[in-house]
């Protein structure tokens, strides 16, 4: 059962620079933290908001575009070939930092939400959204392109497009749908105003995702004592092998 993790909500912001947009995002965190524990099985995020204006509606209609990127890892991407009839790894590129979870929701469809340019300013998208390739082979592009397509099939990148709803060009909410198998760390949560595919203003903020309970527990023996960790996950498979041996032998002998 998916649960609600966090709740974006109304907050007014505190007083901006001189040359503050004509336009901004009013945003707050009623929950800045998401806690993982054994039961953990994928959460929803909800986010709303309003626009405060210092000038009168533009006629240029207003669109909304929100991000939640995970913490940055390297990953290595492998090609697999037939040789000899066997498959074997023949090329690898290594993605120097690939965020473990990202997610976009805009108000319009994409080409219309945001220009090339802008995306490329702001690195909006999927694949600005990986920073750098540490490559080995000349296609280096079409790793990256790969690692996109695996982590968008197992929900762990997503593009929404026309999932944000836009009242009035006053009012916007969202839902964005989390997977399991999430990644501890800051998650940064970005919301960006454009008009014209431009970016007139823009929010940011962060939410915690941690283990706790027995998974904390586990992921910190993993860490400080994994000789133990192992012996320990060995025990365990052991005793569940035995454990369904004999409930298999008394159904049997019954």
């Amino acid at each position: 059962m998916r649960r609600v993790l966090a709740l974006l909500a109304l907050l007014a912001l505190p007083p901006q620079a001189k040359d503050a947009a004509a336009e901004e995002v009013v945003l707050g965190l009623s929950q800045d933290s998401v806690n993982i524990s054994t039961d953990f099985d994928g959460s929803d995020i909800l986010i709303f908001g309003a626009i405060k204006r210092e000038t009168a509606l533009e006629a240029d209609p207003l669109q909304v575009i929100v991000t939640i990127e995970g913490p940055d890892l390297p990953v290595t991407v492998r090609r697999k070939e037939r040789v000899f009839g066997i498959w074997m790894n023949t090329a690898k590129v290594v993605v120097d930092a690939a965020p473990t979870f990202y997610a976009i929701a805009t108000s319009a469809p994409w080409r219309e939400a945001i220009t090339d340019t802008e995306d490329l300013r702001h690195r909006v998208s999927i694949r600005r959204a990986i920073r750098s390739v540490g490559a080995e082979v000349m296609d280096s592009q079409n790793f990256s392109q790969a690692l996109i397509r695996i982590r968008k099939d197992s929900g762990s990148y997503m593009l929404l497009e026309n999932a944000v709803t836009l009242r009035e060009e006053t009012l916007f909410d969202t839902r964005i749908s989390m997977p399991a198998n999430l990644t501890e760390g800051a998650y940064a949560t970005r919301i960006f105003l454009t008009r014209n595919g431009r970016v007139v203003s823009q929010y940011a903020t962060v939410i915690n995702v941690r283990k706790v309970g027995l998974e904390r527990w586990l992921y910190g023996l993993s860490r400080a004592e994994p000789l133990l960790y192992g012996l320990m996950s060995i025990a365990l498979a052991i005793a569940a092998g035995w454990g369904a041996s004999a409930a298999f032998r008394a159904v049997r002998s019954s």
